[in-house]
């Protein structure tokens, strides 16, 4: 048994006819649309914009809105030049922060040892900040830049530790060394031509290796026992020799005032007598007895005891009380 199905006429819907033209327009837009967005580019406030046309340098463009010629004619190379760039050697920062977070990887540890100039080994860690100066030198200059200011930060400073001693290097001299390695690094980047300004070099930290910490410790234990009893010493000295320098004045100072007294107290005696003989010359008699008057006038007032006698009296025994004279 068969079966008809219905007949069914179907029609295309006619399509609406375009206006003349309108295909011309549209590709007009089109290459007008493609050209406007691969000609504009912006470049932010602290970037720099290299234009290469075919791969060749032509200029730099500043901060702003800028053109350039679409379809890969001119290719734009944004550099930051204004942002401060940090490399860091010994360790690496796994989480910056408040309270950042570090970790030491093998290739940061082989990167931080070093040897000091008098046979030491020492674990150094430093950061290096810089920024990008000449776009033009950084891209075209020197192949793999980055790479290569990190290979000159590891020969600048392991001269800098070599050529000073441990102590040097753990205590004092850090800063120093510092300065130097940073004057070094710029001389080395102008040199190069490798377009970069650097900032600041700061040895964030200087250790000896793990293994021989505790004799380091003991070593630098006893340093700072001989620094304190040479302070100790000189303490002693300051207070030593300033007194002992006063007594010796005073003594000297003394003898002078002893000898001055005796020359003028001898001075005086020879005055005197000189003086006195020229009255003894004038009135021998006279100056004989006023003398003998002075003396015993001097001599008498200091005696307790007097007894006077007569050249006449020729036994004085009887006037004498020799019983008072044993009671006394």
């Amino acid at each position: 048994m068969s079966r008809e199905f219905p007949q069914f006429d179907f029609k295309m819907p006619k399509m609406p006819k375009l206006p003349k033209g309108f295909i011309k327009y549209a590709v007009i837009v089109i290459v007008v649309i493609i050209f406007l967005f691969g000609s504009i580019y912006q470049v932010a406030q602290d970037e720099m914009g290299v234009i290469l046309r075919f791969g060749k340098f032509v200029r730099t463009s500043d901060p702003g809105l800028h053109f350039k010629l679409p379809l890969s004619i001119e290719t734009v190379t944004k550099v930051l030049v204004q942002r401060q760039l940090k490399m860091e050697f010994g360790f690496r920062t796994t989480r910056p922060g408040i309270k950042s977070e570090y970790v030491i990887t093998p290739e940061a540890s082989q990167e931080a040892l070093m040897l000091t100039g008098d046979l030491n080994v020492v674990v150094v860690e430093w950061i290096v900040q810089y920024k990008i100066k000449d776009p033009y030198k950084f891209l075209f200059k020197m192949r793999e830049a980055e790479a290569t200011f990190r290979d000159m930060n590891e020969a600048v400073v392991r001269r800098a530790v070599g050529d000073n001693s441990v102590d040097e290097v753990l205590t004092i001299g850090r800063a120093r060394l510092a300065a130097e390695a940073k004057e070094e690094l710029q001389k080395l980047c102008d040199l190069y031509e490798i377009g970069l300004d650097v900032s600041q070099l700061i040895f964030q930290d200087v250790n000896p290796p793990d293994t021989v910490k505790p004799s380091f410790n003991e070593v630098n234990e006893s340093l700072q026992e001989k620094e304190r009893k040479i302070n100790e010493a000189w303490a002693e000295y300051n207070n030593e020799i300033p007194k002992a320098t006063g007594e010796a004045e005073q003594a000297i100072r003394s003898a002078e005032g002893y000898a001055s007294e005796r020359v003028n107290n001898a001075m005086g005696d020879a005055s005197r007598f000189t003086s006195i003989y020229r009255e003894y010359v004038k009135a021998p008699q006279v100056t004989r007895k006023r003398m003998y008057l002075e003396t015993i006038n001097d001599i008498l007032p200091k005696i307790t005891r007097k007894i006077i006698i007569d050249d006449k009296q020729k036994n004085i025994l009887p006037l004498l009380n020799l019983n008072e004279e044993v009671k006394k």
